[in-house]
């Protein structure tokens, strides 16, 4: 389990950090967050929040105990 919410958690945090590089300069749209049109106009606000989810989930399994 805990290596689960590891890779959730790098999943999490590397599509928020791509889409925040994405809505800050513009380049490297290459995350999923731009191309649903669902998330239109709110592209900033999800990407700070799976930053977020990602750091939670991290934190989440350095509690768990391994095994």
């Amino acid at each position: 389990m805990k290596k689960l919410l590891e890779f959730l958690g790098f999943l999490a945090l590397l599509q928020g950090s791509g889409g925040l590089v994405y809505e800050l300069t513009g380049k490297l749209r290459w995350g999923v967050i731009q191309r649903w049109a669902v998330l239109d106009g709110y592209e900033l606000y999800v990407s700070i929040a799976l930053i977020v989810l990602g750091l939670a989930l991290f934190a989440v399994a350095g509690s768990r105990k391994p095994g």
